[in-house]
């Protein structure tokens, strides 16, 4: 029986790879030529065309499969998703998302069904292979996010000197985009097209403080708009928020050099407990199997579960200042 159930599960997974892989890679011969021609005039365009070009082609796909596309965009929730897999930058479709948690899932239940035969904890072992995918993409984000931040002073500096030499804000921007690498590059690119394409600069900034929600880049969105409407010396503005951001960063490095050691305790707690479960069910598998074939033993291994998160996540609040 737990033979016929792996058997399934695996045969679920497979016929979901292959449906996701033969679609894409058939996916909308004619969506394709139009993508390729607003490219062609993207790159050589530069008249009223590329407005229009520029809307259509930011209409993203949410999934190469059709139907899926289709279906997915009923949902608010994955255009949240599309904006988080653009903030990670890591080339996913919502729908490639999808397909890879729900395969991770089954793997993972059906590996744990095999081994335990306990159905609830096969099941949790499931959610959490499940959020392999989402883990991975949140920490893309998050490095993107810090690569982000440590280039941002240079990057203002460079508009301030930019300013200073007569350019506007808008051309300022453009420079940085040109002339310093990814993340900020793209973004402060993007930021410099939709104004070229007609949008105001108020909500062209707005668009980038959703695509980059740290607070950083919110300090420089509420200066340029607050100057935009009070006015001001924006060079100056600018040169003193990259000075306030160098000293956060200076006072960031000394509160993770005073809370490394809180932080390698949360590590230590969250790894020994599987890895001395891992240890024992290679050594002593007679000896730890108690913990998922009798009921005293499911409690026990719930319980810890728990309490290991638990104590996790409260560590984790302990030693995380916000600067």
């Amino acid at each position: 029986m737990s033979t016929l159930i792996f058997v399934v599960f695996v045969a679920v997974f497979l016929v979901t790879a292959l449906l996701l892989t033969a679609t894409r890679a058939g996916a909308s011969k004619e969506l394709k030529e139009t993508l390729d021609r607003l490219d062609a005039v993207s790159i050589t365009a530069k008249d009223v065309a590329l407005d229009e070009a520029a809307i259509i082609k930011r209409e993203e796909l949410l999934s190469d499969i059709p139907w899926l596309d289709r279906l997915l965009r009923r949902i608010d929730f994955f255009g949240r998703v599309r904006l988080l897999l653009h903030q990670g930058n890591v080339g996913w479709t919502a729908g490639t998302l999808l397909f890879a948690s729900l395969g991770c899932a089954a793997l993972g239940g059906a590996a744990t069904y095999v081994r335990t035969h306990v159905i609830l904890l096969s099941l949790l072992m499931a959610v959490l292979a499940g959020a392999i995918p989402w883990l991975y993409v949140l920490r893309k984000r998050s490095s993107r996010f810090a690569a982000f931040e440590e280039m941002l002073p240079e990057a203002l500096d460079l508009m301030v000197s930019a300013l200073r030499a007569g350019h506007g804000l808008t051309a300022a921007m453009g420079i940085v985009g040109r002339e310093m690498g990814d993340p900020i590059a793209s973004e402060f690119r993007q930021c410099f097209e939709e104004q070229n394409f007609g949008l105001e600069l108020r909500t062209a900034m707005l668009n980038l403080s959703e695509r980059v929600p740290i607070q950083d880049v919110r300090i420089i969105v509420v200066a340029v708009l607050v100057q935009k409407e009070s006015g001001g010396n924006l060079a100056e503005i600018l040169e003193k928020v990259a000075m306030v951001i160098r000293e956060r960063f200076r006072l960031k490095r000394q509160v993770r050099v005073h809370t490394a050691q809180g932080r390698l305790t949360g590590w230590v707690l969250a790894c020994l407990p599987p890895a001395f479960g891992l240890g024992l069910y290679f050594a002593r598998p007679d000896y730890i199997r108690a913990l998922w074939t009798t009921p005293l033993g499911l409690k026990m291994l719930y319980t810890g579960i728990i309490l290991t998160v638990i104590g996790v996540f409260v560590i984790r609040k302990i030693v995380r200042v916000r600067v």
